[in-house]
């Protein structure tokens, strides 16, 4: 039986950051089975974001086996957020195309 996804404590904080920096984001927290959290989209350029909550010690964030397991087998762009300077970063690095 599939456990119920959870959210992290930031995940509203971190959406709201990257729709202010007007990036188009789809909450996919819901599918679970270790699919990431978000799913992005800027200037025709697709994101899975997984949300780990940054004020949680390193052990705390660490992916879930589900998490691992689709990270390895995904050939797209994944990236990890703990907070909003991530959400900076990676949207600044999007527009520089880096």
């Amino acid at each position: 039986m599939r456990v119920r996804a959870r959210k992290d404590s930031n995940h509203v904080e971190i959406v709201k950051a990257f729709r202010d920096m007007g990036v188009s984001v789809h909450d996919t927290a819901q599918l679970g089975a270790g699919f990431p959290d978000i799913a992005i989209g800027l200037g025709k350029v697709n994101v899975l974001i997984e949300i780990k909550d940054g004020s949680k010690p390193p052990s705390a964030r660490k992916l879930t086996p589900d998490e691992v397991k689709f990270h390895d087998e995904w050939s797209g762009w994944i990236e990890i957020v703990c907070n909003v300077d991530d959400v900076v970063n990676l949207v600044n690095r999007i527009r520089s195309g880096r």
